[in-house]
């Protein structure tokens, strides 16, 4: 068996260390994978595996994809997930994309598909637009994509967003729904009852979901985000925990799931560990969004802040989806702003007061540390 370093040993080697001196090789220390007996507390088959957006890895020229792969890999990152395009998704176009990833080390496995406005807003050519999802959602199945996630906004209540200050001047994203609650239905989106919303979801799940069994593809529907009550006039399926259990009941099928994001979840008032417990228990999680709020008023006033320092406790999550077994994509999303990623060229952020690459290294190392925390108590 292996002794550990004593203390005087770990002292020397951080004191040589600092003055920029190689310390003695040490005898080496046996992973926790190798240890007979002991539990794993790597990301493998049978655990949850961390992504990242594919970005350039995926659309960029050959250099640039390369480049990206490399960015990606080296936060110990290896599998990814994209936008889909334009649909019908074609075959072809798919494993090209799945395979220029795969060369350069990353697995795709979730991508966002988008595109069907006649089937969420039930106008005429509806049939049509789900004929495509169908279509596309066959065409990942052949590809072995394992996982389609998908939007049902009426509108999404982005208009609320804005900057905050954090930590030592950091961004967070702020969200009031007072700045955005009077705002008119949009002409190409109109306003829609719960009711209506509903119906239509039901009309497209009945459609799609017996394609995607077939296929051996899951759809993981991402909650509504901000949870708004109403968006211009809108009301909004997926902004209620009760929406969620709604939508998994309308198809009884593991390819009728969620995208779980424990923000949201805080967002609404709820129990990201409890909420999580229960769509995990049934194999309706489909998808994962980690990332951490303040909440001030549930539904209408909340804070995104950096992973580390919200009301949720992200270890706790963490552990319950371990404990439930779930093995799909967990994302760290929603980086914070931070001055090196503002300070690069083009910088450009997604949210008011979101970050980039650096702000990404933050969310994966945190959530790899609860991980293998996790792991190694399960």
């Amino acid at each position: 068996m292996t002794s550990k370093p004593s203390r005087r040993t770990l002292l020397k080697t951080a004191s040589l260390a600092a003055l920029g001196i190689a310390a003695p090789a040490a005898a080496p220390v046996a992973r926790a994978s190798a240890v007979p007996g002991a539990a794993s507390c790597f990301e493998g088959t049978n655990t949850p595996k961390i992504c990242l957006e594919a970005g350039a890895a995926a659309g960029g020229s050959d250099g640039e994809a390369a480049t990206a792969a490399r960015r990606i890999r080296q936060l110990g990152v290896e599998y990814v997930i994209s936008g889909g395009g334009r649909i019908p998704w074609e075959e072809s176009r798919l494993r090209g994309m799945m395979d220029r990833l795969k060369s350069n080390g990353l697995t795709l496995a979730n991508l966002m598909i988008a595109g069907f406005p006649n089937a969420i807003y039930n106008r005429a050519d509806k049939d049509a637009d789900i004929e495509k999802v169908i279509q596309s959602v066959r065409a990942a199945g052949k590809v072995g994509l394992p996982v389609v996630e998908y939007n049902w906004y009426a509108h999404r209540a982005m208009e609320g967003y804005f900057e905050e200050t954090g930590r030592a001047g950091a961004g967070w994203t702020g969200f009031d729904y007072e700045r955005m609650k009077d705002l008119p239905p949009l002409p190409d989106e109109g306003a829609h009852t719960l009711d209506e919303m509903w119906t239509n979801v039901r009309y497209f799940l009945k459609a799609v979901i017996p394609e995607a069994e077939k296929a051996g593809v899951r759809l993981a529907l991402h909650p509504n985000d901000p949870p708004a009550p109403v968006s211009r006039g809108s009301q909004q399926i997926m902004a209620t925990i009760e929406g969620w259990k709604t939508l998994i009941g309308i198809v009884n099928s593991p390819s009728n799931g969620i995208t779980f994001d424990c923000g949201v979840t805080r967002e609404m008032g709820g129990d990201p560990v409890e909420v999580c417990r229960w769509f995990a228990s049934r194999d309706r999680i489909n998808h994962v969004h980690f990332r951490n709020v303040k909440v001030q008023k549930p539904y209408e006033r909340y804070t995104e802040v950096f992973i580390d320092e919200g009301e949720n406790d992200m270890f706790a999550v963490m552990k319950e989806l371990v404990k439930q077994k779930y093995s799909r994509l967990i994302y760290p999303e929603h980086p914070r702003g931070i001055d090196y990623d503002r300070e690069q060229p083009n910088f450009r952020s997604q949210y008011p007061g979101g970050g980039g690459y650096a702000g990404f290294a933050f969310n994966v190392g945190y959530t790899r540390a609860m991980m293998q925390a996790a792991l190694t108590g399960c």
